[in-house]
């Protein structure tokens, strides 16, 4: 069985793309494809099927192999709390919180567990395509390192490096790249992808010729911008900051306070989707618009710490306002937490702050603690919006009045709760409005429309095959298969 291991050279570069989008191309080809990321960082993350989590990317590249996301795809992933720690993800299960330098020295004793699950894909598949984390080059995290050429040289995998020429500096960050890596890594470099590639690549060849001439690498191929890749899910919120994902002109006005630690934020892509929607992340700093029909608030990696920040923004006193003039507010998760009286965190397990009323928007209270809720679950509207399909992903459990008007029942059982107005409601459920019936009929409560047609999984679908079209004509697949070993 063979592996090929993609690494970039810095964050964000496309890497989780490019094998989203060979993985579908291989897979039309034939091949029984999987894929695997051995340490991921990031608060999107999917839940699989038996409980676990992964990272959403992982799971997006399963669904590109038209396979069911496992755990063994990322066995590895680190969701940041704060800017020098993260919660420890090892199998799917929650191992800790970790202050950033406590998990260098972690590390090493993680490197067993990623070559085990890479072992376990790679016997049961054609091709392991694996991606990489960040920057090839972190030479001064190199020591223990899992995720790039720490796991590529345990495993002897040959690596591809991609660098996106959209934001400049393409030939610098090849050849600084190579520069900086050791000849055992250096022989591990079977050659490189081009990225994001607007206007006329002929004029790149002299670039080519460059970087040849620096490092000996040969070009795999340039792949140019593909828009259709813009209707797949994003892996990270460090997107929301470098793309513009909102619509403009809808309709129905939807906005998101954009959360220091918001999670899970893909929740929202289908309601992008969808063309009489305009749906705005609005950003710290930024008053919540006075003319929303609908205010989220989104998942978070760290409740109690976002609600303190929250109050901070002075959207409390937006989304009050909101309501007195006749709006609607949902939560999600951390959200629906955030919308009760009271969250106690015993434990510190989210953050420092051990108590801290809520926006007293709904009659419950949260407390921390226990084992995490991993699982899938298919939930009847209790607000007359038919049935949906998602998954709970959280700590804590809450009660109160107001949970007696559930917004769902799941197996009979009451989840989440709603106003006695009707005009404020929460769950625990991610991933409700990918179901087409469920997102229309909830628009439609805000304000009359016709069915769009949208079809939201088989957009994704759509995407996936028109990405892999684009790489099949951009690149020479057949020598990226033969540098796999």
């Amino acid at each position: 069985m063979s592996a090929l291991m993609f690494q970039g050279t810095g964050s964000d570069v496309g890497k989780s793309l490019i094998v989203a989008g060979l993985c579908r191309a291989l897979v039309n080809r034939g091949l029984l494809v999987k894929p695997f990321k051995p340490q991921n960082m990031s608060n999107n993350a999917a839940v699989v099927s038996g409980g676990g989590e992964i990272g959403r990317a992982q799971a997006l590249q399963a669904k590109a192999c038209r396979l069911s996301p496992h755990i063994d795809m990322n066995p590895v992933l680190l969701k940041p709390q704060s800017d020098v720690g993260a919660q420890l993800v090892v199998m799917g299960k929650v191992e800790g919180n970790y202050p950033a330098k406590e998990y260098q020295a972690k590390k090493i004793e993680l490197l067993d567990v990623v070559m085990d699950a890479a072992q376990r894909l790679k016997k049961e598949a054609d091709i392991l395509l694996i991606e990489g984390a960040g920057s090839a080059a972190e030479v001064n995290l190199r020591e223990n390192d899992i995720a790039n050429m720490g796991f590529a040289v345990a495993t002897q995998t040959p690596v591809v490096l991609v660098a996106d020429i959209d934001r400049g500096g393409v030939i610098a960050s090849i050849v600084g790249t190579w520069e900086l890596l050791p000849e055992e890594e250096r022989k591990l470099i079977s050659g490189y992808i081009i990225n994001k590639f607007r206007g006329d690549v002929n004029l790149f060849k002299s670039g080519i010729e460059i970087i040849e001439k620096k490092t000996g690498l040969s070009c795999f191929g340039v792949i140019p911008f593909v828009p259709e890749a813009t209707r797949l899910p994003q892996e990270d919120a460090h997107s929301l900051e470098n793309t513009t994902r909102n619509q403009s002109g809808g309709e129905i006005k939807i906005v998101v306070p954009q959360l220091a630690h918001i999670s899970n934020y893909d929740d929202f892509d289908p309601l992008i989707a969808e063309p009489d929607v305009d749906l705005q992340f609005i950003k710290r700093g930024e008053v919540l618009p006075g003319d929303a029909d609908l205010v989220i608030l989104p998942g978070s990696k760290t409740t109690t710490a976002d609600l303190v920040d929250l109050r901070i923004q002075g959207w409390d006193i937006d989304i009050k306002a909101h309501l007195r003039r006749g709006g609607h507010v949902y939560g999600i998760c951390a959200g629906y937490q955030m919308l009760g009286n009271q969250i106690n965190d015993p434990e510190n397990l989210e953050g420092e702050v051990a108590s801290i009323e809520g926006l007293g928007l709904l009659d419950i209270q949260t407390r921390m603690g226990g084992d995490k809720t991993l699982t899938e679950v298919s939930v009847d509207s209790c607000l007359g919006f038919g049935e949906f399909q998602g998954y709970e992903m959280h700590i804590g459990q809450t009660v109160g009045p107001d949970c007696s008007r559930p917004f769902g029942k799941v197996d009979g059982r009451n989840t989440g709760a709603v106003s006695p107005d009707g005009n404020v409601g929460g769950c625990y459920v991610h991933g409700l409005f990918s179901n087409d019936a469920f997102r229309h009929s909830i628009l439609s409560s805000l304000k009359d429309r016709k069915a769009t047609g949208v079809a939201y999984d088989l957009q994704v679908e759509e995407a996936l095959d028109s990405v892999s079209i684009a790489f099949e004509k951009a690149l020479n697949i057949d020598r990226l298969l033969a540098s796999a070993r």
